[in-house]
């Protein structure tokens, strides 16, 4: 695919997931923090299973989806997809910036809506802040779309099953918030589909907005062949 051609679709996945956000949204503050549809059942069902070893298991999950090791994840796979060290630089500076930003606007929104979290008497982990969207979901689905990305780019053949496990992982993380009973499960489908618009709109801004001379391979900077003759054609 060209740069247009990602552009446009990821345009269009994130417009298209911002704007479910956005009726999700809606219907969240029309409720004025009354549970949604499948939140009470789901709470419920997670507060009356819950042997020990899974209620670890699930801690320690959740702990990966804050703090050093989203941005770790970045950083590394950022640091992994280029084959000149510009390209790894700029990839990982870009990352970390669309995690940080992603973060700060998800805050941003979070403090506007505020919806308050189930009651305390049901968690059985760490929680603080409003609830919707979760800040751990939004922040490990914006971490696995990007290592995915970066495993896309780096090795575009033969490497499902890593997507497939990074992706597993940004799933189970909002889960556990459910597990643990400090986010309703509305909370955490508002942050995957966050996460999905914020990484369309920054994919998309990427492909459109970043000259071919900083995407170049070569070690001197050159422009590849085909994107200097795909600019002298828009010139044209």
């Amino acid at each position: 695919m060209n740069r247009k051609d990602v552009a446009e679709l990821a345009g269009s996945v994130g417009v298209g997931a911002w704007t479910a956000f956005g009726v999700l949204s809606m219907v969240v503050i029309g409720r004025e923090g009354v549970p949604l549809f499948t939140d009470e059942d789901l709470l419920s069902w997670s507060v009356a299973h819950r042997p020990d070893m899974a209620v670890a298991v699930a801690r320690g999950v959740t702990a990966t989806g804050t703090g050093i090791v989203p941005y770790a994840l970045v950083v590394l796979a950022g640091l992994l997809t280029g084959r000149t060290v510009r390209r790894r630089l700029l990839a990982a500076a870009l990352a970390t910036a669309c995690l940080a930003a992603g973060q700060g606007l998800r805050y941003g929104v979070m403090t506007l809506i505020a919806r308050p979290r189930p009651v305390r008497a049901d968690w059985a982990g760490h929680a603080s802040g409003w609830s919707f969207p979760s800040g751990h979901t939004t922040t490990a689905a914006i971490t696995a779309g990007l290592v995915i990305l970066a495993i896309g780019v780096r090795a575009p053949h033969g490497r499902s099953a890593l997507c497939l496990a990074v992706g597993c992982w940004g799933v189970l993380v909002g889960m556990t918030r459910v597990y643990l009973g400090v986010h309703w499960f509305t909370d955490v489908l508002g942050g995957w589909l966050f996460a999905v618009g914020w990484l369309g709109v920054c994919l998309c801004a990427a492909a459109w907005w970043l000259p071919a001379w900083l995407l170049a391979d070569s070690p001197d900077g050159a422009v590849p062949p085909r994107e200097e003759h795909a600019s002298r054609g828009s010139a044209s």
